[in-house]
Parts: structure tokens; C-alpha cells; sequence
């Protein structure tokens, strides 16, 4: 399993070893050690969860405050998808950064993405199904998100793919806004965070 980080600052591709034969492949999908390794925690596992989207479907940019917030391990089961991580963590070196990798059934790349990060994917294929393994519970009231067809994020979005948004989604703020209104996390928050959890080994 190859761990490597992306542009975005406490962001990760993971890629793993298939093994093919004529009876199909084994793989896997997630493994702690690796991931820890690089991370300097291990995932503390609250939730998993499970999408399946037409083509074009664009969920994000999400995120959640912090703390708690959630950490995210996502990977594509069926189809395709092309993820990104957003730094919006106000006073990260990397912050408005974004990274994009193709999530699909043929590598079973996975990304892991730190709390306050924020998240989104778009839905290559139809029937693209997602999964994504969660740190924390799912709080409505402290979820968020990000218009993510904001040109100040900067998203490279695949050309020929008709975005298909939900009314929340694009309703969404943009960045600048979010900020000016104080709704994004801070990254003095989010290390503090971090090191409180590399700490407890949670």
C-alpha cells in the first residue's frame, strides 16, 4: 500500500496492491498502519457511509467545524469519480490549495482527507458508488459547505461532465464569503486538534 501526499497540507492518495487472477481481484482497501504512519494517528472510526450517483453529480465542497469536525477515508467502489480536497483552513500555509485524483474500480485508489479540510467529488460514470469511512458522526448542525463551482477555488473540474448540484450545494457560499463571515475553520484549531489526537493514539 503507497501512501502519498497531495498538494493539500494533511491530505492523502492511497494506493493499494491488487492481486489478480482469472477468478477476479483482492485487494486492500484500507489498512491502519500505513495510514497512521503518515498521518501520526490512527483513523478513529465513528461511521461509514455509502453514496451512488448518476454521472455528473457533484457533492461538496463539504466540511464540518472544528472541532470535532471529521476526517475522511473515500474511496470509489463501482465507476468513477474525480475527488478533491480544499484546504479552507484560515491561516494554513496551503490554504485555498485544492487537489484532485481520479477514485475508481480499476485502481481502488482511497483519499484521506484531515479534519477541517473541505471535500467534494464529481461522478465520472453513472452508478459511481462511494464509500467513505468517518471519524465522527454525522451533526447537522455542524455541517457546512462551499458553492463548488466558485471560481475563487479554483477547481479544475473535468470538461464534457455536466454538473448536476443539489439545491443545498449550489445555494452554498463561496469562499470569500464564508470567510468574511467567519464559517470556515482555523488552522491553529485544526493542528491543536491533530496533535491532541496523535497525543491520545485516537
Amino acid at each position: 500500500m503507497q501512501v502519498r501526499p497531495l498538494a493539500v497540507a494533511d491530505a492523502y492518495s492511497v494506493t493499494p496492491r491488487a492481486f489478480a487472477d482469472e477468478r477476479g481481484v483482492f485487494l486492500e482497501w484500507y489498512r491502519f498502519e500505513p495510514l497512521e504512519e503518515a498521518v501520526g494517528h490512527p483513523l478513529r472510526l465513528r461511521q461509514a457511509n455509502c453514496s451512488v450517483s448518476r454521472r455528473g453529480t457533484l457533492r461538496g465542497v463539504h466540511y464540518a467545524d472544528v472541532p470535532p469536525s471529521q476526517a475522511k477515508y473515500v474511496t470509489c467502489l463501482r465507476g468513477a469519480v474525480l475527488d478533491v480536497v480544499v484546504d479552507i483552513r484560515v491561516g494554513s500555509p496551503t490554504f485555498g490549495a485544492c487537489d484532485a485524483v481520479r477514485l475508481d474500480d480499476v485502481d481502488h485508489r482511497a483519499v484521506y482527507l484531515a479534519e477541517g479540510l473541505g471535500h467534494a467529488f464529481i461522478a465520472l460514470t453513472d452508478d459511481a458508488t462511494v464509500t467513505y469511512l468517518c471519524s465522527e458522526v454525522y451533526a447537522p448542525e455542524r455541517e457546512h459547505g462551499l458553492q463548488p463551482l466558485d471560481p475563487g477555488l479554483g477547481i479544475d473540474w473535468p470538461s464534457g461532465v455536466e454538473p448536476l448540484l443539489s439545491p443545498k450545494d449550489e445555494k452554498a457560499p463561496t469562499l470569500a464569503v464564508a470567510r468574511d463571515q467567519g464559517l470556515l475553520p482555523d488552522y491553529a484549531a485544526c493542528r491543536a486538534l491533530y496533535a491532541a489526537l496523535a497525543a491520545s493514539g485516537a
